[in-house]
């Protein structure tokens, strides 16, 4: 298998990749396929759907290794979520490294621009992009301290139709930061009740972990748990504080409000994943970033009738 292109000199942090940088490290697309092979194959070449190492190369036009094992052509799209994708290599790279580097995300309408390709393409481009940070809630507990908030998030009353204004419309989404590791996670929710904000932290957090918190009542059934009266205009009393947590919804709301505007409930906990995956991966470089979500790409499938189907639970499956 070919090697991974050269990034030993780009790339550290995200700022240190620039475009040119970035054209520099894929100028054709073959180098594009070659990078995205060293990572989803970091072992060596595989068939993806056997697992089979003995490969050979073949010269179908966009299948180009054979498996002598099940008998079938192959490609690295196979069994990521670039499967059966007619965009090239390059492209998925460009788009790999907007979304890694810009805090407050890109639009579908902005991407298919950069990329000349259709709105729609890169709208479903972006949302394949994203379940790189499909991890709601993740194999490991937090071992704490935590901070856990609560937002709603939805369309601006000025915005609004007039027969709309002054109806709520707003979905709640519910979010934890470990402040030992930075990593957060955040799920919506369909209401904030105490059984569903309860179950969220406690299979989230380990046991005897602390939990820091607002005075919202419905936290009152959690363990080793402490508040800040922020109503009462206390925002800090030594650790006890959810600053990481409020600094996050600010990022959110931002790129909610500048970036996407609208938001259909059904896709936001993608957009929600999008932005705890990216700051929870915050002290890694960018070549790192977009090495990690081509890595999370693997054994992952969505495709365009999946997410225009009718969901429930704020678009969770």
């Amino acid at each position: 298998m070919d090697k991974q292109p050269d990034t030993k000199n780009i790339g550290k942090t995200a700022t240190d990749l620039s475009l040119e940088d970035l054209f520099k490290m894929f100028p054709d697309d073959q180098s594009a396929k070659e990078w995205f092979e060293s990572n989803i194959w970091p072992d060596g070449r595989r068939c993806p759907r056997c697992g089979f190492k003995h490969t050979c190369v073949a010269k179908h036009p966009e299948m180009p290794y054979f498996c002598s094992e099940c008998k079938k052509y192959f490609s690295v799209k196979i069994g990521t979520v670039m499967e059966h994708s007619k965009i090239n290599y390059r492209k998925w790279a460009v788009a790999t490294y907007l979304l890694a580097t810009r805090p407050k995300g890109i639009s579908s309408v902005q991407l298919g621009r950069d990329l000349g390709i259709r709105q729609s393409s890169a709208w479903l481009l972006l949302h394949k992009l994203r379940e790189s940070w499909r991890t709601l809630t993740g194999p490991d507990l937090m071992a704490g301290p935590v901070e856990v908030d609560e937002v709603y998030l939805g369309g601006r009353e000025k915005n609004k139709h007039t027969n709309k204004k002054g109806q709520r419309g707003k979905t709640a989404v519910v979010g934890i930061m470990d402040r030992a590791t930075g990593i957060i996670r955040a799920i919506p929710v369909p209401e904030t009740t105490a059984a569903r904000l309860v179950e969220f932290v406690e299979s989230n957090v380990a046991k005897g972990a602390r939990v820091f918190t607002d005075e919202n009542r419905a936290y009152n059934g959690l363990k080793n748990h402490q508040t800040v009266k922020r109503g009462d205009g206390e925002y800090v009393r030594g650790e006890v504080h959810i600053n990481g947590m409020e600094s996050f919804w600010a990022l959110v709301r931002r790129g909610y409000n500048g970036t996407f505007h609208h938001i259909e409930p059904k896709h936001l906990h993608r957009y929600i994943n999008e932005f705890a995956g990216r700051l929870s991966d915050s002290t890694a470089g960018a070549v790192e970033k977009m090495c990690n979500i081509v890595r999370n790409l693997v054994g992952k499938r969505l495709t365009y009738a999946q997410l225009v189907a009718p969901s429930t639970l704020c678009g969770q499956p």
